[in-house]
């Protein structure tokens, strides 16, 4: 419990200095990262504390939450730590609270024996997720940044944002990683799953497979037609949606709906 609540003071911390700097119109400063790097990694290590307790890695509806919202925060460290996008943590951060609150109150549960096939397939899956709940994440900033140029006011922390150029350079080298692991994610599911259309991992595999589709028809255009703007902003989040439903949605009813953990 100590862990969880200085891994949440440590985010909010660096929630809050992201967010005074953005009230001052100031370009964010780097007093945020030391706190976020810290809630990083504790995150971490109490996923890594819960699995020693449980003797494997818990891959159930709220610790794939709280993983890839942790994978989602160490990108934005990342990211932001170079000088760019360090707005993504206002979103980001807050995010991680939820998702290791949830996972914290919910606690614990056995995790399936899986051999490494399938545990490279489930933490492809999760960096996967991570990288392109990201992507949406500036899909969506983008879409702000151009409204706000298009009305002329450019306010609090938008001015904290990279130019439009630059911005939608990032969001699309982020789609590319995430399509990239996304394939990887499919393929391995191809190779390693047993029976990858049963009944109840078909729809999460029609999904996934649409979700694939739609990120490389986007890619497409962008190299062939010089897709942008609202155009890139809607493709992203149409298949960022059916990434969520493959999914989260599945684990959801399976998991908390059925109750079925296998």
């Amino acid at each position: 419990m100590t862990i969880v609540l200085i891994t949440v003071l440590l985010y909010l911390l660096a929630t809050g200095l992201l967010v005074a700097n953005f009230a001052s119109s100031e370009a964010a400063g780097r007093a945020w990262l030391a706190p976020a790097i810290g809630a990083v990694l504790l995150h971490a290590g109490t996923h890594l504390a819960a699995w020693h307790g449980i003797g494997g890695a818990d891959m159930h509806f709220y610790a794939a939450l709280s993983l890839v919202s942790l994978g989602m925060a160490a990108m934005t460290v990342a990211v932001g730590a170079k000088g760019r996008m360090a707005a993504l943590g206002v979103v980001v951060f807050p995010l991680a609270v939820l998702t290791l609150g949830g996972y914290h109150l919910h606690g614990h549960i056995a995790p399936e024996m899986l051999d490494w096939r399938l545990q490279l397939h489930a933490w492809t899956a999760l960096l996967a997720y991570a990288t392109l709940a990201l992507a949406a994440l500036l899909a969506i900033m983008l879409w702000l940044q151009e409204r706000a140029l298009r009305r002329r006011s450019i306010h609090g922390w938008l001015r904290a944002l990279p130019p439009l150029v630059e911005l939608e350079t990032l969001l699309f080298r982020t789609i590319k990683v995430g399509f990239v692991l996304l394939s990887a994610t499919l393929l391995t599911g191809v190779l390693f799953v047993d029976d990858l259309l049963a009944q109840h991992l078909v729809h999460k595999t029609v999904l996934s497979v649409l979700s694939w589709l739609t990120f490389g028809a986007l890619l497409v255009g962008r190299w062939r037609y010089g897709w942008r703007g609202a155009v890139a902003v809607r493709w992203t989040l149409v298949a960022t949606a059916l990434l969520v439903l493959s999914f989260f949605g599945s684990k959801f009813v399976l998991e908390l709906v059925l109750q079925r953990t296998n």
